[in-house]
């Protein structure tokens, strides 16, 4: 990064705060820090005391229903506070994610490179996630050889070494760790807060990218460590804001993102579709599995 450049890193967080404090520790073992951490504390007012003392970080706290999480939201609100307070790239990194040694020097160095200085260009650089089994009983962190013997996503690629790799396919963005310059930030104009809770606002940025005829490129030796936690597939925890946002999405761009787990909630009984209104909505059955 250029003499002067600020790189600052935004995480939103809601409750996670053994994943947030493991995150904290890591990047302090990175060849580079953020400039500026930004945590946007959603409804937690654990968070500031966690995270007091620690250099160069600062709490934001937005107002929020814990059942209706603003994630669009939230990470605009970092990204506000971190370009108001110099920056001029910026960095999203999940809550439940690990960075990598390098992690911040590749992307301080892919979003200072010449492929996005010419402000024609909306770039977002996007690395490697790779992830992580449960702790050992006992275990209170994740070691180098856990690290080591983590396995990326097999759906998305793994630029070998440095290699930065193209992606046509923009509909494989995800917002667990990716960056991109103020200029482009601005350009893009951030995540649609229409909307809540979990699913689509980063497929949304995603066709905003594309109609600015911009470019996702996965940036190799970025690597992120997804720490274990429970979930479920399809996500029936998350029903009901996936079927909202699936519905906020088809009358943004005419098109449903996240059909496989529609189809497959459907056929659990879960959500039914309105071939007449073309909307998706969640069975009255269904609201104990529903909530975040």
């Amino acid at each position: 990064m250029s003499a002067g450049e600020r790189l600052a890193l935004v995480t939103i967080a809601h409750g996670r705060h053994a994943h947030l404090a493991a995150q904290v520790e890591h990047l302090a073992r990175g060849t580079r820090r953020p400039d500026r951490h930004v945590v946007v504390s959603m409804a937690d007012e654990q968070i500031a005391p966690l995270l007091s003392g620690v250099p160069d970080t600062d709490v934001l706290s937005v107002d929020a229903d814990p059942a209706r999480l603003p994630l669009a939201a939230a990470r605009n609100a970092g990204a506000t506070a971190a370009l108001d307070g110099g920056a001029d790239s910026l960095m999203f990194l999940d809550v439940d994610c690990l960075p990598g040694v390098r992690l911040l020097e590749r992307y301080a160095q892919v979003t200072s490179s010449a492929a996005d200085s010419d402000g024609l260009t909306p770039v977002i650089w996007s690395g490697p996630v790779h992830y992580l089994p449960a702790l050992e009983r006992g275990e209170a962190s994740y070691s180098a050889t856990d690290l080591a013997l983590s396995r990326p996503h097999p759906a998305r690629p793994v630029p070998d070494g440095d290699r930065l790799l193209d992606e046509p396919r923009l509909e494989l963005f995800w917002s667990l760790s990716f960056a991109l310059t103020a200029a482009t930030w601005q350009r893009l104009g951030g995540f649609c807060e229409d909307y809540v809770g979990y699913g689509a606002e980063d497929t949304d940025l995603a066709r905003v990218l594309g109609r600015e005829s911009g470019r996702l490129t996965w940036v190799g030796g970025a690597t992120a460590y997804h720490q274990h936690h429970p979930t479920s597939t399809p996500p029936v925890q998350h029903v009901a804001p996936i079927v909202r946002n699936a519905n906020v999405f088809h009358r943004r761009w005419g098109d449903y993102p996240m059909l496989g787990w529609l189809r497959e909630f459907e056929s659990q009984g879960l959500v039914r579709h309105d071939e007449r209104t073309g909307e998706w909505s969640v069975c009255q059955d269904t609201r104990a599995v529903t909530t975040l």
